[in-house]
């Protein structure tokens, strides 16, 4: 019984040892940059308070090495938002194929007023969008 619970617990470790070594699809992002908001696609641009809208961001990627990360979302004062897109960036053997992709923000607003957002366009270049909110 002995040595039949040893082998099994080999064979376990074993099983264990082969799964962790097997990491061919996984890559290890190198580095986090900017990538401009080539467009924005706002629904409706007059909502409730207290309601949800999702705002559309549309970004393109030079290689299948980048991809979408995150936002920094910033608030300027109550009603002014600033939007700059990040991808990453991973080591590995990717496509070097461009491709663009849509991500998004929920917009929740939670005071009555007029709302404006930019969004990094590249440089010194913005695009603005406004939604007011009864």
């Amino acid at each position: 019984m002995k040595k039949l619970l040893n082998i099994g617990f080999s064979a376990l470790l074993f099983g264990f040892v082969l799964v962790s070594c097997n990491d061919d699809d996984y890559q290890t992002i190198e580095s986090i940059d900017k990538v401009k908001i080539d467009s924005v696609k706002i629904a409706n641009d007059t909502m409730n308070v207290f309601t949800v809208q999702p705002i559309k961001t549309y970004s393109t990627y030079s290689s299948q090495c980048q991809g979408f990360y995150a936002y920094d979302y910033i608030y300027n004062g109550d009603f002014e938002r600033s939007v700059t897109a990040y991808k990453y960036i991973s080591n590995g053997p990717c496509a070097q194929k461009s491709y663009s992709a849509v991500n998004q923000i929920n917009f929740n607003p939670q005071r009555i007023g007029k709302y404006t957002f930019t969004f990094w366009n590249g440089g010194n270049n913005w695009i603005t969008k406004t939604i007011v909110v009864k």
